[in-house]
């Protein structure tokens, strides 16, 4: 069975849109008031490299707009079975934080949500780029793009959204996909994944990792936190792949992760990129002190978290473009689990 047939096999009423099936795109825009009767589609393109959901821009003779469609698949890797219950988080994730005044000039506006057809349009943020050029050598990202970034996580983790938490979908299935990726899978001895295609050596690398059975039972302590509900709104998926620069602002996007979880993760999962992209220690330190944390903020979980997602990032399946040598990398994962064995002792916030 092809895509297309896996798809209506689960979803019989529901469209299926991709490149091969674009036809009735414009019909279907029309219907849900999204175009009108005269007006006519002038090209359909790829609007970045998104991983989780099919995701076009749409351009027309007056407007464009974006449409998200997701799958009971990971588009990037179909292999791999995903909840198609993501759209709604995200959609519950936009609706939540546009109650404030300071996250509307960061997040686009739903146009239209229609679960039956698992489908998103959102409002085009406009032409720009998401900020993963940072992996590149020498690539640095300004001061007002680290500023926006931390005022953002500051501001989501501040607000005290627990009389809505009953509200908000448990995302259970997809942070326990995630789980899997994060926190099992990349350290599993054979795991059928040969990190020599990524670049040669990285899979012998890998393997110090591997076979250190203490340093796994911590990451599988901090994975049974991240199954955990917290108190805090997190969006669950903060790396320069989900922050867009639009002109001279930071957008913030794709939070099909984001769950009622601990305010550490965001900004560990970011620091990890920080560190994936060359940034030092000491440079690093002085960004986060634009974080406003919590009082009930846990440094140690952070530091593990962080260690978790520059290992996952590294050995796992969820690859990224690094331009890192070997022994680069070998560095940051010794780094790395240092970060998790020995929190204490790395202390960043």
């Amino acid at each position: 069975m092809d895509k297309m047939e896996i798809f209506k096999a689960q979803f019989p009423d529901a469209q299926f849109f991709d490149e091969n099936h674009l036809q009735h795109l414009d019909e279907y825009l029309e219907q849900k008031g999204m175009i009108h009767p005269s007006e006519k589609i002038i090209s359909i393109e790829k609007p970045g490299e998104g991983n989780m959901n099919f995701v076009r821009r749409v351009i027309t003779n007056e407007k464009s707009l974006i449409v998200k469609q997701c799958r009971p698949w990971v588009e990037k890797y179909p292999a791999i079975h995903a909840p198609v219950e993501r759209l709604e988080v995200e959609q519950n994730y936009y609706q939540f934080i546009s109650i404030d005044p300071f996250f509307i000039p960061y997040t686009p506006k739903i146009l239209c949500y229609d679960p039956g057809n698992l489908m998103l349009i959102l409002e085009d943020l406009g032409e720009g780029s998401d900020l993963t050029f940072m992996y590149k050598k020498g690539a640095k990202i300004n001061e007002e793009q680290k500023d926006s970034l931390l005022k953002y996580i500051s501001k989501l983790h501040g607000t005290d959204w627990s009389n809505r938490i009953k509200t908000f979908p448990s995302n259970q299935a997809l942070k326990q996909l995630n789980y899997e990726h994060i926190f099992n899978y990349p350290y599993l001895t054979e795991n059928g994944f040969d990190l020599d295609t990524v670049q040669p050596g990285l899979q012998t690398l890998s393997l110090t990792v591997k076979h250190n059975e203490s340093l796994k039972k911590s990451i599988s302590a901090l994975g049974r936190i991240y199954l955990a509900q917290g108190p805090v709104l997190i969006h669950g998926d903060y790396y320069p792949g989900s922050w867009l620069q639009v002109q001279e602002e930071i957008k913030v996007i794709d939070p099909e992760f984001a769950f009622f979880g601990f305010a550490e993760f965001d900004p560990a999962v970011m620091t990890a990129h920080f560190f994936m992209a060359g940034m030092r220690v000491s440079e690093v330190k002085q960004i986060l002190t634009h974080y406003s944390k919590r009082d009930d903020f846990n440094e140690n979980l952070f530091m593990g978290f962080t260690g978790t997602e520059i290992l996952r990032r590294i050995i796992g399946l969820a690859q990224l473009p690094l331009d890192l040598s070997l022994n680069e990398k070998a560095e940051l994962l010794v780094l790395a689990q240092q970060f998790i064995t020995s929190p204490k002792d790395h202390q960043m916030l």
